[in-house]
């Protein structure tokens, strides 16, 4: 009889051992991004404004700090209304940032370092400082239809826009031009105005520049603003949405100009024709999506509704910006996650965004004790992680840094050391004032002391190259409502669960209700001022965590007895052993 369980045992064994192993993923997939504001992070010729050659000084910088790829935010040349989002020649580099010729030289030490380039393309609009613009208020033929125009509406004697339409950036979306006579689309500034995508020559145009930059060199694209490419074709009033001052973006339902059907062929056109270039030069380039949309709307640019068409490699989801919050507690950071997660198509990459330039920085619309829990987070969570410069080391805004926009303060000169304009810059005067707490939180101070951001930013990249967390499962729940617990298990490989607690006091929490973890665990990773060091032995029964800790705890393949990922030789001994003696 017990031959015959040894027999059981060892079939069922057997069989487990067939099970089929994951696909190898494509870089990126399980990449850890890293976006760059060129004109704030590192100047290298004096003159107070990043530029390219800053960037490429700083690679060897990135590649230490485990980075897989950078995208750049848009480094054209721009009258700098909105500082790079108004471009006023798409097929060229800002001189203030450097050359086409820096350029290169930036992608090609990049590559050198194993890390992709990835640029910001605004194709929603242009700036009015564009030749195509002046040839178009001009009615140059060729570029006449190479914006949205409309002669108006006299209402009471008086020229009037052709519809209610509001502008992102508030007040009307519509600006009168005197030379041309008539009004002109745009649904941000004033200097930004739309581009026709109903003109076949306009996407001819943009899809070109495209590859003139893949023929530069670089591995894809994020799309700016996507959602805004087409608008209802009749002009038609949006409806109120009851909120807000008239002025107000927020005071319309915005379905006629944003999220038209329209723009989601185009982002599939622009895919087949980027999985053909990779194909043809053995390399894979991405597209990346920004769209402040709703949820279905967003995964649209996965795939379409009926799946024959794929879109993005990864449309951009903010959830982490929106929903980790000083007040969150576990339950809403698991619903938060699950959102995402319960909506994507299947066999997709989800993103984790953390920060941007258009957003407030994690230490300051979180709080500066909780930046070391949303790092743990992000870098353990399925997929492609996606870092502002200066999160690394906790940069907060400077309010007092503003300028020129609002979102001046989070845009601030990268805090390197604690010399001149925090080592950004050797003037003293940079575009941005730099944070008056950079002698106290830079790069150089935080690489000098072993249990600081810096280096539970870098452990953590390091831990997202392990097999397990690139490829393995993904189980989370929360335990209580204040600790979120996130495990990744791999076939044969280490298991690690990641602990937060998300509350301002101390907890002890038990974690047997997890299957296949040992009774003892080895603290893989631990927050710089965590309750736990790197290295130590904990019960799962009882783990101890400090206000707002994080920890990653390991079960290595020996103490968590997970046989399936056992030579069936070694098992066989092993069950021989137990039932025949």
């Amino acid at each position: 009889m017990r031959f015959l369980v040894a027999l059981a045992v060892l079939l069922s064994v057997a069989n487990a051992a067939d099970i089929r192993d994951s696909e190898t993923k494509d870089w990126y997939e399980h990449a850890t991004f890293y976006q760059i504001y060129p004109r704030s992070f590192k100047d290298s010729n004096g003159d107070g404004i990043g530029d390219l050659p800053g960037i490429t000084s700083k690679l060897e910088y990135l590649a230490d700090a485990g980075i897989n790829a950078v995208w750049l935010s848009p480094p054209f040349p721009s009258p700098n209304m909105d500082f790079g989002y108004d471009v006023s020649d798409f097929y060229d580099i800002n001189p203030e940032y450097g050359t086409l010729e820096n350029f290169k030289e930036l992608v090609e030490e990049a590559h050198n370092h194993g890390i992709k380039v990835l640029l910001d393309f605004i194709p929603n609009h242009s700036s009015d400082k564009h030749e195509w613009f002046n040839k178009s208020v001009a009615r140059d033929p060729e570029y006449d239809e190479f914006y949205t125009w409309h002669p108006g509406k006299v209402v009471d004697g008086e020229h009037q826009p052709p519809n209610n339409w509001i502008s992102a950036f508030d007040g009307d979306a519509w600006s009168f031009h005197d030379e041309r006579q008539e009004y002109y689309l745009h649904q941000f500034s004033e200097k930004q105005p739309d581009l026709n995508y109903r003109n076949p020559k306009v996407l001819e145009e943009m899809t070109k520049m495209l590859f003139f930059w893949l023929d530069h060199g670089v591995d894809g694209f994020r799309l700016d603003a996507i959602n805004h490419l087409f608008e209802d074709e009749e002009l038609r009033d949006e409806p109120l949405s009851g909120e807000c001052d008239p002025k107000k973006y927020c005071y319309l339902n915005h379905i006629y100009t944003k999220d038209v059907e329209n723009v989601y062929g185009v982002v599939y056109d622009w895919r087949d024709q980027l999985d053909q270039y990779s194909s043809e030069n053995d390399r894979t380039v991405i597209l990346m999506t920004e769209a402040y949309s709703s949820i279905e709307g967003t995964m649209l640019y996965y795939e379409s509704a009926n799946r024959t068409r794929r879109g993005a490699h990864m449309p951009f989801n903010f959830q982490l910006i929106y929903d980790f919050k000083s007040d969150q507690n576990a339950v809403g950071l698991k619903r938060s996650i699950d959102w995402w997660l319960d909506n994507m198509p299947a066999r997709h990459t989800p993103s984790w965004v953390a920060g941007s330039h258009d957003h407030s920085r994690v230490a300051t619309r979180v709080g500066e004790d909780r930046v070391d829990q949303l790092i743990t987070l992000l870098h353990m969570l399925p997929g492609t992680s996606i870092t502002y410069y200066g999160e690394e080391i906790g940069m907060l805004d400077y309010k007092e840094a503003q300028k020129f926009d609002g979102r001046d303060p989070n845009r601030t000169p990268m805090q390197w050391d604690s010399t001149t304009s925090a080592g950004f810059s050797t003037n003293g005067t940079t575009w941005l004032d730099v944070h008056p707490q950079y002698a106290e939180r830079n790069v150089a101070a935080q690489q000098n002391e072993l249990r600081s951001t810096w280096y539970h930013f870098r452990n953590m990249t390091y831990l997202r190259r392990e097999k397990t967390i690139r490829d393995g499962d993904f189980l989370h729940r929360t335990i209580g409502t204040s600790v979120y617990a996130l495990l990744r298990e791999y076939r044969g490989a280490d298991s690690y669960l990641a602990l937060l607690n998300m509350a301002g006091q101390e907890d002890t929490v038990d974690l047997r209700d997890f299957v296949n973890l040992p009774l003892e665990m080895t603290v893989y990773v631990a927050q710089p001022e965590s309750a736990h060091k790197a290295g130590d032995i904990v019960s799962i029964g009882k783990v101890q965590l400090a206000p707002y800790d994080s920890i990653v705890l390991m079960a290595d393949l020996a103490s968590s007895a997970m046989m399936i990922g056992l030579p069936v030789s070694t098992l066989l001994v092993m069950v021989l052993r137990f039932f025949l003696v």
